[in-house]
């Protein structure tokens, strides 16, 4: 197997890429290309310390500047799009809300949502609430008084 190395090191780097479908953030491709630049360093039979020395830097310098590129191209969501939209919109409480009894419900504008009280207070029906924050599905709200 000594002679055939190579092989083994087109594996990984064919499983390395392969594997990068299903996980997002171009993790393993970086270690994909790394075992494809040991499997051509083993191809012309120099050491498996230069293989395994080209395999880790490769895979590292590629990681450190895939994360530089998607930091400089990935936009951040703009205020007031999806469900953020609705941070500081007031709306009327339809189901008491109790963080204990694990109910409350919203309507604001002609949605209804899941809400629980942000200091933990019951906030009982048709009082005016305003949206702190959003966790999951649920509005994160405190009574305006």
């Amino acid at each position: 197997m000594g002679d055939k190395i190579w092989l083994l090191w087109f594996i990984f780097a064919v499983i390395f890429s392969i594997s990068e479908i299903f996980t997002a953030g171009f993790f393993l491709i970086c270690f994909g290309i790394g075992a494809a630049v040991a499997g051509i360093i083993a191809l012309f039979k120099i050491g498996m310390l230069w293989q395994w020395g080209s395999f880790i830097i490769v895979s590292l310098v590629l990681f450190a500047l895939s994360r530089k590129f998607a930091e400089r191209w990935t936009k951040k969501q703009p205020p007031g799009i999806g469900a953020d939209r609705l941070v500081g919109k007031t709306g009327i409480v339809l189901e008491t809300i109790d963080n204990m009894k694990n109910t409350g419900r919203v309507r604001l504008d002609k949605e209804e949502w899941r809400a629980d009280s942000e200091t933990g207070e019951i906030i009982p029906e048709n009082k005016k609430v305003k949206v702190i924050k959003i966790e999951g599905t649920h509005l994160i709200v405190k009574e305006e008084k």
